[in-house]
């Protein structure tokens, strides 16, 4: 036994304390020595204060006095079973989080950057109270990353962290995943179905992309924040009270939401007890050679063999990193060093050109490589800041729409797939701009016809009549 324990991790043990050849005391701290997590039993027939005492102060995990009954010795060891496999699960996590985002319950978010710091100071001090939390960035900021460090240094550690992104489901699937429904409720709902919130009842839930959310879902959802009742699809009375820590998250100005009617200003409020604003990739400069260092190592582990010489970034590939504009932010970041481990070989020092420029260009926000402003925006610079960015997020709506639903053939279903967002979105944002499909369509028409293409409106009735006919 002694030997097998100095060489093996075994997670229960069952210790006599009085032995011929070997003490209990002693085999219990070459246990614990080799694997602390191991749980110990001590047993004994000469139970007593001392012998309890001492063997609880050098880690025993219980004390199991002669004689036993076996349903004792069942209920001891199914006690520690649940503890050994609870472990092991939140181990699983923490390293699927370590590789997917960088960190883990004891490790920080990945940046030294001023603004970026404070973010994560204020996350941490957030994160042991039960407030809810509304974090705004630009999509693929860490919006994500943040509410997962969030719930992993919270007191709901030990619940679980659901999250559900609202502008990837219609209204109807949102209302039913969100809150569950009744057998009956709808077509295809043969049984009841508890929703997302009963699921994170005593942990987090993780609200993306809120300002993509529908009026009525958002009235009912806040009388969850608000009583903590939930009431599924179809069901005339309470079915469930749920304890749920919020955090949720948009890539737009929440105000600017609320003053559009967008979103509920008391729904605003209630979720906006503690602001974080994290800062785009490109005001965090300082931060891209620690990131970039960090996804080499976590994708060279992932896509090569074990032992392979992880590359080096030189010098001029850092500062080549450094003068991207990153539109897609860390995400854009993850994927372009992740591209470049499948083609790097073990060892190799990383040149600027060894980096794949998946967004075309290191340009600037400025310029698009041909000496045009994109999107005329040098026209538009003139003026405050607030009213200038309006004016420029405006015409991009504008010009995105118009190429969007074209390319779409005016099939708001696949304009809708095309951009990744739900048609409710785009419904709303053609509103915004006074938008009709008519009027986008004519003006495809247009730029067709000085193409020398069919018109978009005569290519639309093909389609239709060439679906028709296969179907």
């Amino acid at each position: 036994a002694r030997d097998l324990l100095q060489r093996s991790r075994v997670d229960i043990v069952l210790l006599d304390l009085n032995m011929s050849h070997v003490p209990g005391m002693e085999l219990l701290q070459i246990c614990l020595k080799t694997s602390p997590d191991t749980l110990a039993v001590i047993m004994t027939g000469n139970a007593n204060v001392e012998s309890s005492v001492e063997a609880l102060r050098l880690g025993a995990w219980d004390y199991l006095p002669k004689p036993f009954t076996a349903t004792h010795l069942q209920v001891l060891l199914g006690r520690a079973r649940h503890i050994i496999a609870s472990k092991k699960v939140h181990a699983k996590e923490d390293r699927k989080l370590q590789s997917e985002f960088g960190h883990s319950k004891t490790l920080t978010l990945l940046g030294r950057s001023p603004a970026f710091v404070n973010a994560i100071r204020l996350a941490e001090k957030v994160a042991r109270t039960d407030a809810s939390v509304f974090l705004t960035g630009e999509s693929g900021s860490g919006k994500e990353v943040f509410a997962q460090f969030i719930h992993h240094h919270s007191r709901r550690v030990d619940g679980q962290m659901v999250a559900v992104n609202c502008a990837a489901l219609p209204e109807t699937l949102l209302e039913s995943e969100m809150f569950g429904h009744v057998k009956g409720s709808f077509t295809g709902a043969v049984r009841d179905k508890p929703g997302l919130l009963e699921t994170a009842n005593g942990g987090t839930f993780f609200l993306d992309e809120l300002t993509e959310m529908t009026q009525p879902v958002q009235a009912k959802l806040l009388r969850v924040i608000q009583d903590g009742i939930v009431r599924r699809v179809g069901s005339e009375s309470m079915d469930a009270k749920v304890d749920v820590r919020f955090v949720a998250a948009t890539n737009r100005d929440p105000r600017e939401a609320v003053d559009e009617g967008v979103l509920r200003k008391d729904l605003y409020y209630r979720l906006s007890v503690v602001p974080i604003h994290i800062p785009p990739l490109r005001e965090r400069v300082e931060d891209i050679p620690v990131l970039a260092e960090h996804f080499m190592e976590v994708y060279w582990r992932k896509h090569r063999e074990k032992g392979a010489e992880i590359p080096t970034f030189t010098k001029e590939a850092i500062q080549s990193l450094n003068a991207r504009h990153w539109a897609g932010n860390v995400r854009e970041l993850q994927n372009v060093i992740e591209h470049a481990v499948v083609l790097l070989d073990p060892g190799q020092v990383i040149q600027p050109d060894d980096l794949p420029q998946l967004d075309g260009s290191h340009a600037s926000p400025a310029g698009n490589g041909n000496g045009k402003s994109w999107l005329g925006l040098a026209e538009h610079l003139d003026g405050e800041y607030h009213k200038v960015r309006e004016r420029i997020i405006a015409e991009f709506e504008l010009q995105y729409l118009s190429s969007l639903i074209g390319r779409a053939g005016a099939n708001m279903s696949r304009a809708a797939k095309m951009a990744g967002v739900d048609r409710t979105t785009l419904y709303r944002l053609m509103d915004k701009h006074g938008l009709q499909r008519d009027m986008v369509i004519r003006s495809a028409d247009q730029a067709a016809a000085g193409a020398g293409d069919p018109p978009l409106s005569q290519q639309q009735s093909e389609w239709r009549i060439r679906g028709n006919t296969s179907v």
